[in-house]
Order: C-alpha cells, then sequence, then structure tokens
C-alpha cells in the first residue's frame, strides 16, 4: 500500500503522500492484478501460510478496503486451514483507534507490526513521524483489547549524534510494552531523502560505524537479557513468535507479491512491478500487465543468495553452501568469534558481532578455496 501522510526525513521508498487515500482504485487494481496472477496455476496449488500487508502505511486504508484485501488473497491461494495463516498489518500508532483495531481483527488481521522508530517525541519530530511518544503504548493497549495479541514493534538506530538520542531508553521502553516480537533497524543514509541533502550539505553528519556497532551489539544484549532470542540480524523474537512471512524470503520459499512496485519470487525466478503508483493502476486499468522485469537466477547466484539469507539468521546454512568456511579467511572468522561451525550438523551460521562484517564474511565464504 503506497500511501503515506508524510515522507520520513530518511525514506526513499516509492510511496505517494496524500491526504486522502484513493481507496477504491488501489483496491480495484489489486483486484485486477490478482485476477492475473490467479492464472497461474502455481498459486492456486499451493496453501496460504502468510499475508502480509505492508507499505506505505496500510493503516491509512478504511477498514472495508483490508477486509477486502485480505479475503482477496485467501480466495487466490488454498487456504487449508485459516485459523493457522499469519496475517500481518504494517500500522503507525496514530491509526490504532478502538473501531480500526477491531475491524482489523473481524477482518482476519491477527498480528500487527507497529512503526514506533523512537518513544522521543522530540526524536519523533526530527524524523518527521506523525505520531507522538504517548501514540505507540496507547496503540499497544488498543490492540490488546481487540484481541489482537501478536505485535511487533519497529525502532531505527544508528541516529545522527547530534539528535542526541538514548537508545538504550527506547530499548526499555519497547521491552516495558511486552511485545512478542521487535525489529530493529540501523539508518541508512541514502541520497534522495531529506537526511540524505543535508548529509551532503554538510548540515547532519551521519552516525559513524562505531555508533551502529555499539547501538547494535547493545539491542542484542538487552533484548537478550529481557528473553529475545536475536534469530535474525534486524529481529527479536519470544519463544514460538518469530514472523512466519519474513522467514520465507530467508529459507528462499516461494512468495507473490501484489501491487505497485512488488517483488515476487518462484522457482528461482525473481519478478518486480511497475513502482509508481499511477503507472502502476494505469498499466492494470488499460488490461496490461505491470510486471516491470524479471531475471531468473544463475546457479551461482542462487547459491550466494542462500548464503546471505541464511547468514542472516541463528539457523546458519549448509557447510556445502559456503565451500570458503574451510579457507584461511574462514579459519580466521571462525577465531575472531564471528562464524559458529556446527560439524556434527554440517552447519554454520553468524554470530551478532559477525553480523557486522556480514558482507565481507559472505564473499569470503563463498569463494572456493584455493588448492595448495
Amino acid at each position: 500500500m503506497p500511501f503515506c501522510r508524510r515522507r520520513c526525513v530518511y525514506c526513499d521508498f516509492s510511496i505517494a503522500v496524500r491526504p486522502r487515500v484513493p481507496a477504491e482504485r488501489f483496491v480495484a487494481a489489486i483486484r485486477r492484478e490478482a485476477d492475473l496472477r490467479r492464472g497461474e496455476q502455481f498459486w492456486a496449488a499451493h496453501p496460504l501460510r502468510t499475508l502480509y500487508l505492508g507499505g506505505g502505511t496500510p493503516s491509512l486504508l478504511p477498514s472495508s478496503s483490508v477486509a477486502t484485501l485480505v479475503q482477496l488473497v485467501r480466495t487466490m491461494a488454498r487456504d487449508d486451514d485459516p485459523a493457522t495463516v499469519e496475517v500481518t498489518l504494517e500500522a503507525n500508532p496514530e491509526d490504532v483507534t478502538p473501531a480500526s483495531a477491531g475491524a482489523w481483527a473481524a477482518a482476519g488481521v491477527n498480528r500487527v507490526s507497529l512503526g514506533v522508530q523512537s518513544f522521543d517525541g522530540r526524536v519523533l519530530q526530527w524524523m518527521h513521524r506523525s505520531h507522538d511518544a504517548e501514540a505507540a503504548p496507547r496503540a499497544v493497549r488498543t490492540l490488546r483489547r481487540a484481541g489482537i495479541d501478536a505485535i511487533s514493534l519497529d525502532l531505527i538506530f544508528g541516529l545522527p549524534e547530534t539528535v542526541q538520542r538514548d537508545f538504550r531508553i527506547d530499548l526499555e521502553r519497547a521491552v516495558d510494552l511486552g511485545p512478542d516480537h521487535l525489529s530493529v533497524y540501523g539508518l541508512t543514509v541514502e541520497p534522495r531523502t531529506a537526511l540524505g541533502h543535508w548529509t551532503a550539505r554538510g548540515t547532519v553528519m551521519a552516525a559513524p560505524d562505531t555508533q551502529h556497532e555499539t547501538e547494535f551489539l547493545l539491542a542484542h544484549e538487552v533484548l537478550g537479557a529481557a528473553g529475545f532470542e536475536h534469530y535474525e540480524v534486524s529481529n527479536f523474537a519470544r519463544s514460538g513468535h518469530r514472523s512466519h512471512h519474513n522467514a520465507a524470503y530467508w529459507n528462499g520459499s516461494s512468495y507473490l507479491g501484489l501491487g505497485p512496485s512488488a517483488h515476487s519470487f518462484r522457482d528461482g525466478v525473481r519478478s518486480w512491478n511497475v513502482a509508481p503508483w499511477a503507472a502502476y493502476a494505469t498499466c492494470l486499468e488499460n488490461g496490461d500487465d505491470p510486471e516491470d522485469g524479471r531475471e531468473r537466477l544463475t546457479p551461482v547466484q542462487q547459491r550466494l543468495e542462500r548464503a546471505y539469507l541464511g547468514l542472516r539468521t541463528t539457523d546458519g546454512v549448509d557447510t556445502a553452501d559456503v565451500p570458503g568456511w574451510r579457507s584461511a579467511a574462514g579459519d580466521a572468522a571462525v577465531e575472531a568469534g564471528w562464524l559458529v561451525v556446527d560439524r556434527s550438523l554440517g552447519r554454520i551460521r553468524t554470530t551478532p558481532v559477525g553480523w557486522l562484517r556480514l558482507d565481507s564474511l559472505v564473499e569470503a565464504l563463498t569463494t572456493e578455496p584455493q588448492g595448495g
């Protein structure tokens, strides 16, 4: 769902800032694309495991539109056991009201991912967020009263030092709300954003790498002590509450994306839709397929992707996918505490400190060792 009330200073997503969401046109476009994809028997033959309504800001949609989209997707695939399907809605705290939360629950939403980012009102203003410091706690209480207990909170770390944000306080406040899942993302400075322009002009200095590392490891420490498993680079969960939807990306499962700039993956082929919202809708209204491109991954690319995605998680990867683990670089990474090798299971995984060096580790591990 590509619409937002305003654009955050760090956002480079393909969104459309609108005071009012053109919900009818959006839902009609999604319905048209769903009809196109329905003809691909692959999706109808596979059971529906997860549904994720992402954005943008899906919580801006009227509740009736959310219900329509959930039902639409359920009719596209085998829905053998609706009670087991994880249905997640991304929401901004200010959109959560007793009426909206109740309607989402009635529509089948059983998990909400709240874009909190910080509990500091001053920081939220700097980010150009629409909610205040009290909105997130209020939203969590409201969701629980509506019967939605599976709640994930998003936080951002690595803000410029001039913002003077105490990340530990934000982590502790998040824990106090009792969510079963947290996603913690490092801020990246993208050139075509307000933050990118500020850093280019020198009016804002991006956080140094040392700050990113310190705050990342602080999240690991604080959330681990609170009973959360750090199961993926950016994700923490209480026992039994990992995100099933995200796991599909990490384990290489097939998934279908509907909407502008949505990506899909199936049988080693990645495809994506046109990005601008208006172009996407017009394309479908003209009876055309909104797919903008596709690529078939080579065996080498697939192995590299399996390694990269697998090493993002505590499950790790099969040693057969990372031949470089026997190299000098692999030995050095194990010695440094960046990697752990379980020879009995034939698995290798990355430690939290290793996650900070993930790109270079993947490069080293996927390179065939040279014979002597």
